[in-house]
């Protein structure tokens, strides 16, 4: 015995609008109907409102839906449908233009025309009904009005349909939108009196039974989601125009049959003609239409916003006063930390320079007293030997300079300016440019020194300029020695006379700085190996007792750089005279 054939379960999502037990009663023969005109289906109808009929077909819940084409064009921009076949009415001859809305008041209501609407309070069924909404709000649009701005409340009931028109029956509000013969409906099912309604704007087409307030539109449709596969679509369509009028599955749906579908074209005309599409009414009007209208509840929120937006600006007013104190706390916590270490590294190089600077007094004084005993004992032997006594001289003079520089750096820890005198930078300069004339050669250091301006003396601390300059030079021949990336190494001195001061560059063609010019001018700050981080720091403080300026930086930063990389050092000194 062959084993039974699969059965592929379908979902099909009708709109109630009569409800969810009177949508299964009218469509369920019609299912049984498809299950059995197609072989191996099993078709189950599912009666949804607008909004839950997306939210399932979009998470493939069902697969039809038989809906206005108002909303299958909703629908279509978001889901790929297949639209099968559109309904003929069982009213009207078959006819397959019969949406439409109807507008209906109360018999004894002062409402006439489509302008008496205005101020109006009103109720409908759905924002996306066809029938039941958007044709009666393409009227108005067509007739000059603003429906966003016409009626003085406009509420949605949703499905059923019944109670829009109770709403007008019972007084509570002043008229309904509803769908083309819902009314004619109801007084045939006697549920209300033809007596007690008036339609507006009424019209009764040509072989049509209802009167319409507006124009007639395509008939539901019958649809399918991308997910059904072509062999099934095409035997429901054909099941579906073969559906004979008499049959009791046409009878329930209240159809005579289906026919071919409606163009898109006249679907997207039908948009165009109800203006859809047309501004929302701003923001504001809205808030204040719904105050209006909840006006205890509107000033409740208010109130409520309010007080919980001073409260938010409060809290966030003291939350950054106290971000503000922390953050302010926690920076003089590290100036005082940094403070305590420099004093306390001051004073171990107060004293290790005084031992130090103590020591090597004594052997200085020894070297320049045995170079003048030697220069003394060679005039007493009336010895004429000019290289040995320019060598004994050349000694005596770097011995005291070495004493100097002693002094200098003893005066600069106890924090005593340095002896201020007349003196020719130029001078100061070609002295310590000697000092690295050997150094220079042997790492293959090519030097320039420019001068700018009428050269003039200054007022300046001779010994310290010099311990400066040769610092800077130092500095940049290591840097120099040390690179193997610098193929042609070069150091420019330039000095430029100003009437305000003088400014001495001393700029090297290195790899530049390797770190930021603040940290390498801090004390115990050093990129050598082998370096103590004083020499900048000493530098600094000299130029300082001078009330100038001393600035590092890298060339890439300048404008005005002989070259794209290596280090500039500029120091400024102002002319003073007296």
């Amino acid at each position: 015995m062959p084993s039974p054939q699969p059965v592929s379960e379908f979902k099909v999502g009708v709109l109630a609008n009569h409800g969810v037990q009177k949508g299964i009663v009218r469509w369920k023969p019609m299912m049984d109907y498809l299950t059995a005109a197609v072989p191996g289906t099993h078709f189950e109808v599912v009666p949804l409102d607008f909004n839950e009929m997306s939210r399932q077909l979009l998470s493939h819940e069902i697969q039809f839906i038989v809906t206005n084409p108002g909303q299958y064009l909703n629908l279509s921009s978001n889901f790929p449908l297949s639209w099968l076949a559109t309904m003929k009415s069982h009213q009207h001859g078959g006819a397959t233009f019969a949406i439409g809305s109807t507008i209906i008041v109360r018999a004894d209501s002062d409402i006439y025309t489509l302008k008496d609407l205005e101020g109006k309070h009103l109720v409908a069924s759905d924002p996306q009904a066809l029938g039941g909404y958007q044709a009666a709000i393409g009227l108005l649009h067509k007739m000059g009005y603003n429906p966003e701005n016409y009626f003085g409340s406009l509420r949605f009931l949703g499905f059923p349909l019944e109670p829009i028109v109770y709403q007008v029956r019972d007084g509570t509000v002043d008229a309904a939108i509803t769908p083309f013969c819902t009314l004619e409906e109801m007084i045939e099912d006697g549920l209300v009196r033809k007596a007690d309604f008036r339609v507006i704007h009424p019209t009764m087409p040509m072989g049509y039974d209802c009167l319409v307030s507006t124009q007639l539109y395509p008939n539901w449709s019958f649809a399918a989601a991308e997910t059904v596969p072509p062999a099934i679509t095409q035997k429901i369509t054909q099941a579906l125009y073969a559906l004979p009028a008499d049959h009791p599955a046409a009878i329930q749906a209240k159809t005579l049959g289906w026919t071919a579908p409606i163009s898109q074209l006249k679907v997207i005309k039908l948009f165009k003609e109800l203006q859809l599409k047309a501004p929302q009414p701003p923001l504001h009007q809205t808030v204040l239409k719904w105050i209006e209208r909840n006006k205890e509840w509107g000033l409740a929120l208010m109130l409520l916003f309010l007080v919980s937006t001073v409260y938010h600006l409060w809290l966030e007013y003291k939350f950054r006063e106290k971000s503000e104190f922390l953050v302010d706390t926690e920076r003089q916590l590290k100036d005082k930390a940094l403070q305590l270490e420099r004093m306390q590294s001051a004073t171990i190089l107060g004293e290790i320079g005084s031992g130090l600077a103590h020591e090597l007094n004594q052997p200085i004084a020894a070297i320049t007293q045995y170079s003048e005993g030697g220069m003394m004992q060679l005039n007493h032997r009336g010895e004429t030997d000019p290289e040995l006594y320019e060598l004994l001289a050349k000694i005596n003079a770097q011995s005291v300079r070495a004493g100097a520089v002693v002094h200098r750096i003893r005066s600069l820890l106890k924090r005593r300016k340095g002896s201020y005198e007349q003196v020719n930078l130029d001078e100061v300069i070609n002295n310590t440019l000697v000092l690295f004339r050997r150094e220079f050669s042997r790492n293959d250091i090519s030097l320039s020194h420019q001068l700018g301006g009428e050269p003039y003396p200054i007022m300046a601390d001779e010994v310290g300029l010099s311990q400066v300059l040769a610092n800077l030079l130092k500095n940049s021949l290591d840097a120099l020695a040390e690179s193997n990336a610098v193929t042609e190494k070069r150091i420019m001195v330039t000095i430029d006379y100003t009437p305000q001061g003088v400014c001495i560059k001393v700029i090297d063609n290195g790899p530049g700085l390797q770190r930021k010019a603040q940290e390498l001018m801090a004390s115990f700050c050093s990129t050598k190996d082998d370096g103590l981080g004083l020499g900048l720091a000493i530098c600094r403080d000299v130029i300082g007792q001078h009330d100038g300026s001393f600035g590092i930086e890298n060339c890439s930063d300048q404008l005005n750089a002989p070259w794209s990389k290596g280090c500039m050092v500029t120091i400024n000194i102002p002319n003073v005279r007296d």
